[in-house]
Parts: structure tokens; sequence; C-alpha cells
């Protein structure tokens, strides 16, 4: 792509049109956000999904029907994992909790409408596979154990049914549109998949059966009665005859939902407002602004020229991230704004990494138009790479994880493809307009100062040492708190917990309630691990906390009586319920395998791209190392650890991995151009140093960002950023200090041990 070259202007007019594009930029910005006064209600901003904790939802409970004869906690606890599932075809930030003993709340963030929930996702009821049964009377022991139903009410369908399989036996169910057999049409159908025992009793009824028809029954009524056509061996099928998309969708839903492991019946359902208040996001977001333009007056002041493209590059990330998480409909929660700063983070970075490029070729004495070609040629390797890297892991996590891992996951790989997209083809079009509109003098670029080289790798038994120190202090606070009691302060998401049902004769709204009578609670129960939610219906408070020993409850519930005139019950008690964590074990699983395989596809991809298997070793160990320092942050601190612990943990992965992969870019770069008796060593030290001030920079305005979300945001958000603080830090540590010298030990001492034996034959030999 070329540019005709305007002819060069008077400097006033060059500054004129830098105010012109920049005035431009904060009115695309604002357009876009629509922050200030109006909160994030106008702009692309307003269609964006939130999560629970920034805007609430829909909360329903449900409780075990009668019909169930002597059901178990665990088919509860399954019920409970089952329903979790269902409830994130709404949202996969939904999540479900049993409350009490044998009632089960789910809660879907981002809904108004509680009765469209309702009705979308379907009366939780038994479900059947049959064939009808003429010849058969069942007896009572039948019946109950589910060999046989009986319909009674519905004279099309009255009589006895033989069931081959329940909805247990159902993996999946989902409306799709397909070409019919023919090839001449589209058709509506809903394909089902089973588990291994479902495979078998489906084969056997399709088997017997073969030309007859089939059953379904849901809840005591037949929805639905397929012909068998041939026998189905494989475990997946697919129910044809729909009148349209939306009948294969109902029928599909109703046999997803009809797979619980128990009936439930619906008795309350509310809608509840964000647990974090109305200002968090508006809050947030304006920390997030204030933050990103200190990082493009940064980037001015820096880089000059190539500093304009690169805040507006940056604001086409943030409008192209607005516009794809509208279109992938995804819920935005905090660790969703975790994964877009750490897009932002990396944005910046790869920014950093072109310019100063440009920089290195103007500081050779190259032209500028052939220093900006030659720039974005180099630096492409290292940002492709650290980008690929961590979308990798975001991929492993959308495949593995579930909840708010996955929520996470999305958040970061849409970012990944924009900011890359941004950072490569925009930023590259900026620049090259912005030259060919007269900004063509090297000193508008600046020059890259020449760098002492700094001993890095001699000085490496230091940094470890220091290292070792930090991660032993940490370990060493995670042993002492386990030896009384949990390791980590765990939250209610971890750990089972309580509800209190809280109504004030005045009224409170959720910004009253995070400024004022969550702290007196804390006091008084002895912890800030505190959510609430309030029914906008009623203006009614749900409290959860951790189970209240002792007397500890009845002085949170007086407090709330005196002090803030709450209503009791007719008994003069408050309405409370055990509950149990919303993060279930099953998800805690997901999110630890999930990682484990994205850090062994990490390692594989670094050895694949630097075909050197000792720069994997490196890059993972360095991983390890951020994190035991951050686990150890939160056991030191005590910061409660909950869903956005996960979150945490996962975007220091991505973060220092991309760090580590620009050194060992530049090792490897300068590894190939080595003099004949360089050593290793001084390649290392040399590459370290000239990536110093990328380092640098990029951990400075990353930790900008999130440090403006530190001082303005709420208490549970700076809960979570001071963590990522910490991580931002030592993830920028061990990329400088740790990552080269440990490749160095693994490789590239060996190689200075053979040149140094290789000098001293060659000198033994001249003295002989």
């Amino acid at each position: 792509m070329k540019f005709k070259r305007m002819s060069k202007g008077s400097a006033s007019a060059k500054f004129t049109l830098i105010i012109v594009i920049m005035l431009i930029m904060g009115y695309v910005l604002n357009s876009g956000l629509q922050v200030g006064k109006f909160g994030t209600d106008r702009g692309q901003a307003k269609y964006i999904t939130q999560g629970l904790d920034l805007k609430g939802g829909v909360s329903i409970t449900y409780e075990v029907s009668k019909n169930n004869k002597n059901w178990t906690q665990k088919q509860l606890d399954d019920t409970k994992r089952k329903m979790e599932l269902r409830v994130q075809q709404f949202s996969t930030e939904a999540q479900a909790y049993i409350e009490g003993e044998k009632r089960i709340t789910v809660e879907i963030p981002g809904e108004n409408d509680a009765e469209k929930v309702l009705k979308e996702l379907g009366k939780p009821g038994s479900l059947y596979f049959c064939t009808k049964d003429e010849s058969t009377k069942p007896t009572k022991k039948q019946l109950e154990n589910k060999e046989f139903i009986e319909l009674k009410d519905d004279p099309q369908y009255k009589g006895v049914y033989k069931i081959w399989l329940t909805g247990e036996e159902v993996k999946d169910a989902q409306g799709n549109t397909t070409m019919n057999e023919q090839k001449t049409a589209t058709e509506d159908i809903v394909s089902l998949k089973l588990n291994d025992k479902g495979t078998k009793a489906f084969a056997d009824m399709t088997t017997q059966f073969d030309d007859k028809t089939s059953y379904i029954i849901y809840d005591g009524k037949v929805i639905s009665a397929p012909t068998i056509n041939d026998p189905i061996l494989g475990g997946e099928a697919q129910i044809t005859g729909m009148a349209s998309k939306e009948e294969a969708d109902k029928l599909a839903s109703n046999i997803r939902i009809g797979s619980l492991s128990l009936e439930l019946n619906e008795i309350s359902h509310s809608v509840a407002s964000g647990q974090l208040g109305s200002d968090a996001l508006s809050k947030s977001v304006m920390a997030g602004l204030i933050g990103l333009i200190i990082i493009m007056i940064f980037m001015l002041f820096v880089y000059r020229v190539p500093g304009i493209a690169a805040c507006l590059s940056l604001v086409a990330y943030l409008e192209l991230m607005l516009l794809a998480l509208n279109g992938y409909n995804a819920t935005l929660t905090l660790p969703g704004i975790a994964g877009i700063i750490l897009n932002i983070g990396m944005a910046v970075d790869a920014n950093v990494i072109i310019y100063a490029r440009i920089r290195e070729e103007i500081a050779r004495g190259v032209r500028v138009e052939e220093a900006i070609k030659t720039g974005f040629s180099k630096a492409t390797s290292a940002i492709v790479d650290g980008n690929i890297t961590t979308f990798i892991a975001a991929l492993v996590l959308l495949w593995r994880g579930s909840g708010t891992v996955k929520g996470f996951a999305t958040t970061l790989a849409i970012g990944i493809v924009v900011q890359l997209f941004t950072a490569l083809v925009v930023s590259r079009i900026l620049i090259n307009l912005l030259f060919n509109m007269g900004f063509d003098k090297p000193s508008m670029y600046g020059k890259e100062m020449i760098k002492k080289v700094i001993s890095f790798v001699q000085k490496r038994f230091v940094y470890w040492v220091v290292s070792l120190v930090v991660i032993a202090i940490g370990l060493g606070a995670l042993a002492f708190n386990a030896s009384k009691g949990d390791a980590f302060n765990y939250s209610i998401e971890f750990k089972s917990g309580q509800t209190t049902t809280v109504a004030f004769n005045k009224k409170y709204n959720m910004d009253d309630f995070n400024k004022r009578i969550k702290n007196d609670i804390a006091k008084e129960i002895g912890s800030n691990d505190i959510q609430a939610s309030i029914d906008k219906a009623t203006n009614t408070f749900t409290i959860k906390t951790k189970k209240l020993e002792g007397d500890k409850f009845d002085k949170f519930t007086n407090m709330l009586v005196k002090k803030y005139d709450a209503k009791t019950l007719k008994d003069g008690n408050f309405a409370n319920n055990m509950i149990t964590s919303t993060v279930s074990k099953e998800m805690r699983q997901d999110a630890v395998i999930a990682t484990i395989i994205a850090l062994i596809c990490m390692l594989f991809y670094i050895w694949f791209r630097f075909r050197n298997i000792q720069f994997a070793i490196s890059a993972i160990l360095c991983l390890a190392h951020d994190v035991l320092i951050v686990i150890g942050c939160y056991a030191l601190t005590r910061l409660t650890v909950g869903t956005t612990f996960i979150a945490c943990v996962l975007t220091i992965i991505g973060y220092s991995i991309n760090a580590t992969i620009v050194v060992f870019d530049r090792i490897r770069e300068n590894r190939a151009a080595m003099e004949p008796k360089e050593t290793m060593e001084n390649v290392v030290n040399k590459s370290i140093s000239q990536t110093l001030t990328r380092s640098i920079y990029t951990s400075l305005t990353t930790f900008v960002a999130v440090f403006m979300i530190y001082i303005m945001g709420v208490s549970s958000i700076k809960e979570f950023t001071l963590p990522l603080m910490v991580g931002i830090v030592c993830g920028a540590y061990s990329s400088v200090c740790i990552a080269g010298s440990l490749w160095y030990v693994l490789k590239g001492k060996a190689y200075d041990k053979a040149l140094a034996e290789k000098e001293a034959n060659k000198i033994h030999k001249k003295n002989k």
C-alpha cells in the first residue's frame, strides 16, 4: 500500500493536524463508551452483557419435587452440576449453588426478564425415551424403578410405556438447521448425543422397534413421537419433522433440562442488582480511561510521531473490542476486564517493540521510510509469537474451562485477534500515512541510544537468590496459614456459606450497601468476604457471607436492626439458609487441567518456533516463578481467593509469557548473527539490554492502567488489582533477570565452554 506524499507544511500546520487527530480520537472513544455522567448506558458499551458482579441478572430458586422418592445428596449435587451447565447456555458466567437442604438457586447475568428466562430454560422435570407397551400391566415396583411409565390424563397417549433410557443418559441436545436427505432444501432438526449407557439402550430400542413410533415423555406428557427409521448404534441421532427452528430449539431445551437427576419445582424468581453497585463499572471505566490517557501522553512524549499512530491504534483496539464483545454476546465481568487490561498491555507492547525497532534502524543511518518498513518486519516475529502463545492458552481454556475461566478466555481470545490487527495493520497504515503527510524527519521519530551492555548473566545468582527468598516467604506463609486452618482465605465462591434475606424500613441501594453497610457487617463477622444483591421488585437484600459460627450471626443481625432499621420475621429472626460454593469441584478441576494443558501446549509451541527445548523450559520455569510469587502475595495479605483469583493467575501467565518471548526472540536474532569468537554470555546480555527499555515501558504502562483502577475502584476491585500489580512487576523481573540467565545455564553455557576449550587448544598448539 502506498500513499502520495503531501508537500512539507509548516511546524504550526503539523501541530494543528496532530491536535485535530487527537480530538477526533477522543470523540470516537467517547461516542463508543459514553462515560461520565451517563455511566455506560449509551454508545456501544450499553449493548455488552454485564455479569452478576457488574449489573446483576435473574435469580431463580428451585426445590426438589415431592415426586422424587428417597432421593440422595449425591443426586442433589449431580442435579446442581447439571443445572450449572444448563444455565450456561445463557452465559458462561451463570452459576448455581445448593441452598438449604433441598433447594437449588441459579443466577444468570445480564437478564432482566425472569419470566422469559423461565420460559426458555424450561421446567426441570423427568424425561424418558419410551415405546408403547399394550401387553404389560406394570407393578408398583416397576413404576418406582422407572422401568415403565403409565399416562392416564392425556386421551391421545393414554396407556403404558416401556422406558428404555432417561434424560440422564443424554449428553447434549441442540436445535439445528441442515440439508434434507435429497439435498434440495433445508430442514429443522434436533441433534442428540448420548453417553455410553444411553448409546447401548438407544441401540437396543431402535433395533427392536425399527420402523415403529417411539415416544419422548417429559414431565408426564408426550412432547415428541418420532418414528424409528433405522437402528441407531453410534450414540448420535436426529429428530426430524420440526415445523420451525423455534420448535426444534424448544424440544432440544426440554430434552436438556429433562436430563436432571431430580425433578425440580420453581418456588421463586427475581431480578437482582449488580453485586458491586451501580457506580462500580463506571468508576472502573473512568479509571481505565485516565490510565489510557496517561499511557497515550507517555507514548507521544517518548515516541513522538509514532506515538500518534500508537494512540490511534489503541483507540481502534478499544472500539473494535467493544464491537467484538457485542458480536459474540460475551458476558463482561471483573475477570473479563482483566482480559481487556492484559490485551491493552500487549497492544502497547506491540507498538513499543515496533517503534523501538524503527529507532534502531534510524540510529544505524537508515532512511526513515526504510526504517519503518524494516522495523515492522523485524518486530513481527516477536509480536506474533508472543500473541500466538497466549492465544493457544486462551483456546485451551475455552475448550477445557468453565464458568469464569471460559468468560476470561473468551475476552482474552477476542482481544488478541483485535490487538494483533490494530498493531500490525492499523498502526502500519497510520504511521505510513503520517510519513507521507510530511512527518518524515528522523528527529520526529527519535533515535535509539546506544545501550550499554549490562552483565545480567554474571549477576544471575543474586537474582535467583532474591527470587527464591521471596518465593520461600510466600510458601512459608502458605504453610503457616494451612497449619492454622485454610492455606488461603477462600471466598464463599470456593467454600460453603450462608445467605441472609434482609429488608429495611428505609430504602437503600447497592452503593449504600458497599460504602456503609458492608463495612459494618465486616467488623461484626471479622471478614470482608461479603456479597449482596437487591431484588429490584421488592428492594430486599440477599446477603451472602461465610458460615457464621457462635454469636457472630446474632451480632451481625442485631447491628442491622439497631443501626439500619432492618425488618425481622414475625418470630423476630431473619430468613437464612446455608449455601454451597458457586465454584464447583468440577469447575476447579477444569481450571487446573486447562491451565496444565495450556502450559504444555505453550511449551511445545515455543520449542517448535525457537527450535530449542531450552527456550521452552526456561519460559515455563519463569511462569512458575511468577505464579508462585502471586500465590505468595495472596497468602501473605490474606486477600480473598475467589473466581477473580483464577483470572488473576491466568492474566499473569499471559502477560509474563509475552514479555519472555520478546527477550528470547532477540536472543535468537543475535545468536544467528554472532561473531566467530563472541560468547553466548555476551549475546544474552546484549539481547536483554537491547529489550530492557521495551520491558520497562510495557510494564510501566500496564501497571499505570491497573493502578488507576486500584485507586479509583471499589473494594472488591482493589482486592483483584493488587495481586495483578504484583504479577506485572514480577513478570517484568523474571523476563529481564531470570529468563535469559536460565536459558544460558541450560544451553548457552555449554557453547561458551566449548568455545573456551577450542581457543585454549589453539593457544596450546601455537605455543608448541
